[in-house]
């Protein structure tokens, strides 16, 4: 059995993803890692290239303005690096979600029970969501709790809308859980640069009028994370890999914080409709789920 990991990434210095520390969560699974690399000019290659592993395969891409709208560009640069694998099992990862090593042989004998069980199409991790910075994690409905990031190689699979998922024949996949969790470190940043991935994310999904309009005034001012109030703390271990990386964080989110952003997660109908779901209901209700699960690894 042969495992893969692919990814995309654009920019990844400029606004501040942990790309080079995604590969390395995964290198102690796989057998190669394929990255499709958009245009940069910030050290984006060379940053991946210092991986300096036989393993890793960069793939230079275009990113055709053609395919912004609504995120296609995601699903488009993902497919290119999942066509160029050669593995029977692929592990996605997005440029800001990183594996802990904990997880990598529970998901290694996930791969192995499961190999010749054709119905088992992928399977599912647990989210942790981080927020601002890295003791603070998301925990409201309106924030994902589990997606696919392990699928089948060579059987049709191709990615869904904006990346979100993935689907064969337009239809779900059918998936196992495995317990093993991603870190998704995509609203760490500081302001200022969160800001800007803010605009460059829009930028993939609508035009640039309506991105002008939701961003007055530009790059100008940062990113308002609001009051950490109603947020988790964390109190786990982050994956090894990113022990630098946490090192050298070196802005206070939650001092900055003006406060005035209407974020849905500190609505109070949100976390009360989540609270009724997680203690009564013990399932989410009417969450969107781009996979069917049937059954635990």
């Amino acid at each position: 059995m042969r495992i893969s990991g692919f990814s995309f990434v654009r920019d990844a210095v400029r606004l501040h993803y942990p790309i080079r520390e995604a590969i390395l969560s995964a290198l102690p699974l796989v057998d190669e890692f394929v990255v499709a690399i958009g245009p940069s000019d910030d050290g984006t290659i060379e940053r991946i290239r210092s991986i300096a592993d036989s393993r890793v395969r960069i793939l230079e891409t275009e990113w055709d303005p053609a395919h912004f709208v609504h995120g296609r560009i995601n699903a488009v640069q993902t497919d290119l690096a999942m066509d160029a694998c050669s593995g029977d099992w692929g592990v996605y990862l997005q440029a800001d979600e990183v594996m802990h090593e904990d997880d990598l042989p529970r998901l290694r004998s996930a791969m192995e029970r499961w190999d010749r069980d054709e119905e088992t199409e992928g399977f599912l991790f647990d989210y942790l969501h981080f927020w601002g910075d890295f003791d603070h994690v998301q925990w409201t409905r309106n924030w994902y709790r589990h997606e696919v990031r392990a699928v089948r190689l060579g059987r049709g699979i191709r990615s869904w809308k904006s990346a979100q998922g993935f689907r064969r024949d337009g239809r779900k996949l059918r998936v196992r859980g495995t317990g093993c969790r991603i870190f998704h470190y995509g609203w760490v940043r500081p302001p200022e640069v969160m800001k800007r991935k803010q605009i460059a994310l829009d930028r993939l999904h609508h035009d640039e009028g309506w991105v002008r309009r939701r961003h007055p005034d530009g790059e100008g001012r940062p990113f308002d994370y609001g009051p950490f109030t109603h947020l988790r703390r964390f109190h786990g271990t982050h994956p090894e890999v990113m022990r630098d990386w946490i090192a050298a964080k070196s802005w206070s989110a939650e001092q900055s914080a003006r406060g005035d952003t209407d974020h849905e997660h500190n609505r109070l109908r949100t976390r009360l409709i989540t609270r009724v779901q997680d203690l009564v209901l013990r399932r989410q209700v009417g969450v969107y789920r781009n996979y069917v699960r049937i059954g635990q690894a």
